[in-house]
């Protein structure tokens, strides 16, 4: 099936020459290209967070396939969801799945199933796409929406990720797609996201987990994110970068009420 844009005129311009223009004042011309495992990028509107994930995909090696990871926002299909046929369409580009590498992911991730409808509404993986679409019309995705999981089934499923990866033979980078703190004043939104960045940062995915629950961190996409730096782990990955950090008071004016956005790089 053709999954067509659910968001496109709202999260950004629903016509290609638009949202071309939108997505090019948040490149970086000249950015230094390095080799990435995986990445953390926001997907709130473009006019609030595009800064930030302009800044990570200004920054990386664009791979044969994205792994795309994300919250499931819409309480729809399974817990942890994965399209693994069909295309995706936004304004600027269509994207096929990679049928191979989503086909192998089914076998050697436990607790992942394929599902199609938690994709059909959901935004966090759609806002990534006019970024890989401003640098690439080949590329191939394979898109996951995480509802819940626990620790261990984070850990196992980033395993079989990384084991499928291996399996597959080409280059791969998995995005994990997140927004940080939600609503919350501009100095605590920082705090917090300043403890779940460190972790991060620390390539701890058990630190990440636990460091959300005991703060209450509104970190929407921390499942994904947790699953990626197990799955980058596993594929020998070394340290990780802050690209860029922000929060919505930085465009809003309204520094009572932020949403943080985080952008990250792990190699």
């Amino acid at each position: 099936m053709k999954r067509s844009a659910a968001v496109a005129g709202q999260f950004y311009y629903g016509t290609a020459s638009r949202l071309k223009n939108q997505v090019a004042q948040y490149i970086i011309e000249g950015a230094v290209k390095e080799k990435a495992i995986g990445v953390i990028s926001p997907h709130a509107g473009l006019m609030y967070s595009g800064h930030v994930a302009g800044a990570v995909y200004s920054s990386i090696q664009f791979p044969k396939t994205f792994i795309l990871i994300g919250p499931n926002h819409t309480g729809l299909g399974a817990n942890v969801s994965m399209m693994v046929s069909g295309q995706w369409e936004i304004p600027t580009g269509t994207f096929p799945i990679d049928n191979d590498l989503a086909g192998k992911i089914l076998q050697k991730a436990p607790y992942v199933s394929e599902d199609v409808q938690a994709h059909i509404f959901e935004h966090s993986l759609e806002v990534q796409l006019p970024f890989i679409a401003y640098f690439s019309d080949s590329v191939k995705i394979v898109p996951i929406t995480v509802m819940s999981a626990s620790l261990q089934e984070c850990k196992k499923i980033g395993e079989g990720i990384a084991d499928s990866i291996k399996e597959i033979g080409y280059d791969v980078v998995i995005v994990a797609s997140s927004d940080m703190s939600h609503y919350e004043p501009d100095d605590v939104a920082k705090r917090l996201d300043s403890l779940a960045i460190n972790e991060m940062l620390n390539l701890s995915p058990e630190g990440l987990y636990n460091i959300v629950h005991k703060e209450r961190i509104s970190m929407c996409g921390f499942l994904p994110a947790t699953i990626m730096l197990y799955a980058a782990k596993a594929l020998g990955a070394k340290e990780a970068r802050l690209v860029k950090y922000a929060t919505s008071g930085d465009v809003s004016g309204d520094y009572e009420h932020v949403v943080g956005y985080a952008g990250v790089i792990v190699k």
